[in-house]
């Protein structure tokens, strides 16, 4: 195996960093939040606005969304 790990070990490092990707991957979508939406029309150069989610204020109401 590579840089001498026996099978259980290499399959245990492999397996903790697929799921370390996947953990991270799902952070990075909750945070940035995409519009997944597909317009009909494409915007024109210049009109698409795009915004950080997590900076901006969130409107508050009187129940959690989760």
């Amino acid at each position: 195996m590579p840089a001498g790990a026996s099978w259980p070990r290499y399959l245990k490092m492999l397996s903790a960093s697929i799921l370390a990707m996947f953990a991270g991957a799902e952070v990075v979508h909750r945070y940035y939040r995409p519009d997944l939406t597909i317009p009909e029309i494409p915007p024109k150069p210049g009109e698409l606005k795009t915004e950080l989610l997590g900076l901006k204020q969130r409107p508050s109401e009187g129940h959690t969304s989760q």
